[in-house]
């Protein structure tokens, strides 16, 4: 891209009020982003009140400092990119949702492999859910990642906390590719938990963001964002989530952008499954396992990698205290009133479950069974 063009849709991006419908709307009118700030007041009054000719003709303050912390940033490294809507990097799919963004930012090795754009939408699958999932929420979003990338789909998802977090890892452990649709500039990562995490994404996958070089991580971007991971997206899985969980903003765009919504569901007294349950009301897809969304996606099972299906066996003579235990959050006290046994015998059980990796200690005193794979 030119610097004259860069210039230009920089400026567009900043141009007080004018969003990305009304920009839209002036690049179909006038052919290009450049031909927009050559027009007379006259042909742009046509379009829009005075406002709106004041925002075009009139050159941000800040033009300067973004050109130059955009051009900074391109330059630094040939994994990046700028994707104005229309381009060749632009993914197609995009185009089909409601408000695509404007421009896109790109970091990552898939830039310079085939495809260069994140357009495979048949084997993009988005995974999303609570920023504090439960262990087995984690562990959930996790395993499914690892055994849906081993099966050759491409894991989106935000890169937030818990269950995000989560599906990349596992996409990365499956050896599959992952995108990240992120609600800051690429030149901050947000949380900064995650700076290893995302250099492990853009050393084989992708990074994306609608916002400029130098955005902050601010509150009002994440909702935003959303429609991007649904939209690059053949489906959306929801793994755990509360009922005012962002998550849900995800996957009603995705069944308003006519995509398949699937939902783990989850104990009927944790507050982090009821917007999967909801979700499954709603007509949302249960699954159990991967291979419950791949046969959902149609997509041919890889008779060369394992799928997500049974759990595994506890320990020989362990079963009936695990089933004692349940799936549900529970205190030491409510195991010991269903096991009977003394407190020293107790604590030396949970003990050597919870080192077997059968049984995770939560805060307060509180235990979870993990379910196997």
């Amino acid at each position: 891209m030119e610097g004259a063009e860069l210039t230009a849709w920089l400026r567009l991006t900043l141009a007080p009020g004018v969003g990305n419908d009304t920009a839209r709307k002036l690049l179909a009118a006038f052919g290009s982003v450049e031909a927009v700030f050559k027009q007379s007041e006259a042909a742009l009054r046509q379009l829009g009140s005075d406002r709106l000719v004041s925002a075009i003709t009139t050159e941000p303050p800040k033009l300067g400092d973004l050109k130059k912390a955009t051009t900074d940033w391109l330059d630094a490294d040939a994994d990046r990119a700028m994707a104005p809507i229309g381009s060749a990097l632009y993914p197609a799919a995009l185009l089909n949702i409601e408000d695509p963004p404007l421009v896109l930012y790109m970091m990552g090795r898939q830039l310079n492999r085939a495809p260069a754009a994140p357009d495979s939408i048949a084997t993009n699958l988005a995974i999303v859910g609570s920023r504090n999932p439960t262990p087995q929420g984690e562990q959930n979003a996790r395993q499914f990642a690892k055994a849906l990338a081993e099966q050759g789909l491409c894991i989106v998802s935000g890169m937030a906390l818990g269950v995000d977090g989560a599906a990349h890892d596992g996409a990365l452990l499956g050896g599959g590719q992952t995108i990240a649709v992120v609600g800051t500039g690429l030149d901050r990562v947000y949380p900064k938990k995650h700076l290893s995490l995302a250099h492990r994404i853009a050393a084989s996958g992708l990074i994306i963001s609608e916002f400029p070089i130098g955005t902050p991580p601010l509150t009002a971007n994440f909702p935003k964002r959303n429609r991007i991971i649904s939209g690059l997206s053949v489906g959306t899985l929801v793994v755990e989530a509360a009922l005012k969980s962002g998550s849900l903003i995800t996957a009603r765009m995705a069944s308003e952008q006519g995509k398949d919504v699937f939902a783990i569901p989850g104990s009927i007294h944790s507050p982090q499954s009821r917007g999967c349950h909801y979700l499954i009301k709603q007509g949302a897809k249960l699954v159990e396992t991967a291979q419950d969304v791949m046969e959902e996606l149609r997509i041919p099972l890889s008779s060369s990698a394992p799928m997500l299906e049974h759990d595994g066996e506890p320990p020989e003579g362990d079963s009936s205290f695990l089933c004692a235990l349940g799936f549900d959050i529970v205190s030491l006290d409510a195991i010991q009133a269903r096991t009977g046994l003394p407190t020293p015998e107790l604590q030396a059980k949970l003990l050597e479950l919870e080192l077997d990796g059968f049984i995770v200690r939560l805060p307060g005193g509180l235990f979870q069974r993990q379910a196997q794979s």
